[in-house]
């Protein structure tokens, strides 16, 4: 089947006056010590306290699932392939970047049993009965980095809004690579967009994910981070760098069998994940990370957004791009 992600998406007529259903659930390595697990606790979730305000997202068991449900919208996405990047034969030693619940790490350690993964995250909720050759750190990859070995592999998901200086990450990858090492991210891009115009900017999706954008920015965090990697990548050395464009659907809209179970999967992704994801950004106070709205504002605008993400109608969707480099041999 062709891959259509390249081109735009084309809606699947026969479900166009039909409402999907809307409701749903919704620096050296650093030891865990206690005041790790000391969560910082606010409207109803929790949020790691190691570098408190790093990550805009709870860490609580229900962020904690939502993660590992992406973790499949991922691989329906590639096909049940963990990477896009090609890599020439089983890494020896691999960087998990923001490993989140470990589920990538974990997966791919069981696909290469030969390579040795270290996955490094703000939070320490990675479970402890791991493949062997897996191990977890709490840390913060902003810091300066000080691994005893160097790395064959770099792998970073959905770390837009996260890193501070991008081009300080890369050149710390750079620097911690082996000659021919490669480096991989997948990433999503805000504000949303729709090929055909039906996302319009009167829509409560329209004005939050551009809201969101704004946000995000305003922390020094942008959510179109991704849109300069290829050029930082460059900058910092790599070289052979290649960019794959993909798009998640917000719901079952498009004609295209794949990206149609896509969008089905998406949609439970991003229903789950918008209080999440809006709380703090929203929220918080300005110049405390946040735009100052009240909770009962954002509740109003994200009760038209769950009806606009589930109305197949609006063909909307999420760029997501794989960038992989290679440094040099």
């Amino acid at each position: 089947m062709a891959d259509p992600s390249a081109g735009p998406l084309v809606a699947d007529d026969d479900i166009n006056d039909q409402i999907d259903n809307a409701d749903s659930a919704g620096s050296d390595s650093t030891s865990l010590r206690s005041t790790i697990l000391d969560y910082r606790k606010e409207n109803g979730r929790t949020y790691h306290a190691f570098k408190d305000g790093s990550y805009a997202l709870p860490n609580d068991e229900i962020e904690n699932e939502r993660l590992d449900l992406q973790h499949h919208v991922f691989a329906l996405t590639f096909d049940g392939k963990l990477h896009i990047a090609p890599l020439p034969k089983a890494p020896a030693h691999v960087l998990d970047v923001g490993t989140g619940t470990g589920i990538w790490a974990i997966d791919f350690a069981n696909e290469y049993p030969d390579s040795q993964i270290v996955g490094v995250d703000l939070s320490p909720i990675q479970p402890l009965f791991v493949p062997p050759n897996v191990s977890f750190f709490v840390d913060d990859l902003e810091d300066e980095w000080n691994f005893p070995q160097k790395f064959d592999y770099v792998f970073a998901r959905f770390m837009t809004g996260s890193i501070l200086d991008w081009p300080k990450f890369f050149k710390q990858s750079f620097n911690n690579l082996n000659p021919g090492g490669i480096i991989e991210l997948q990433d999503i891009i805000y504000p949303m967009r729709s090929d055909d115009g039906t996302l319009t900017e009167d829509s409560a999706l329209h004005k939050w994910s551009v809201t969101l954008a704004e946000g995000f920015r305003a922390a020094g965090r942008p959510l179109d981070s991704a849109l300069e990697y290829e050029a930082q990548l460059a900058e910092a050395g790599f070289v052979d760098i290649v960019r794959v464009p993909y798009k998640w659907p917000t719901n079952r809209w498009p004609r295209d069998a794949k990206y149609k179970e896509v969008g089905i999967w998406a949609n439970e992704n991003a229903l789950s994940a918008l209080h999440a994801l809006s709380l703090a950004i929203f929220t918080r106070p300005k110049g405390e990370g946040g735009l100052g709205w009240t909770v009962p504002e954002l509740e109003a605008l994200l009760d038209g957004v769950r009806k606009d993400m589930s109305n197949t109608r609006i063909h909307a969707y999420w760029p997501i791009d794989v960038i992989y480099a290679k440094k040099p041999e």
